[in-house]
């Protein structure tokens, strides 16, 4: 049964500006992907259509991830955690790339040797993913 959407928000702590932290992890190789904001629209609507939903501060509104990508995450658990202020979503990742930059994860540099390096390759362009 479908928690109402006041049991569902009543326990997450959003901020001074309506939003929590969204942890997107794969749900097999438990790697972190990326880290992103939910409103409690977002929350609602990943809740009812099974698929992740954000808040874009920047751009200062709502999307669904891989609505132009095409890399859309179905989520296959959502978590909160004890304080209440974070959320972390278990997901399937289509086409396995969830950052913009074409990567598998957003966090794909690695602090070695006193720099940041890149440890991941790129699986796909920009250009290629977005058309630009």
């Amino acid at each position: 049964m479908m928690p109402s959407s006041e049991n569902l928000l009543e326990a997450v702590k959003f901020d001074a500006q309506g939003l929590v932290c969204a942890i997107a992890q794969d749900a097999c190789t438990q790697r972190v992907l990326m880290v992103a904001w939910m409103n409690a629209e977002a929350l609602q609507q990943t809740v009812a259509t099974g698929f992740a939903h954000y808040y874009s501060r920047s751009r200062r509104k709502q999307w669904m991830k891989g609505e132009e990508s095409g890399h859309v995450q179905r989520v296959i658990e959502i978590r909160l955690d004890c304080d209440g202020d974070a959320v972390l979503l278990q997901i399937e990742q289509a086409g396995g790339i969830a950052c913009h930059t074409g990567r598998e994860s957003c966090f794909y540099r690695v602090w070695q040797d006193n720099a940041w390096h890149t440890g991941d390759a790129v699986l796909k362009s920009s250009e290629e993913i977005y058309g630009q």
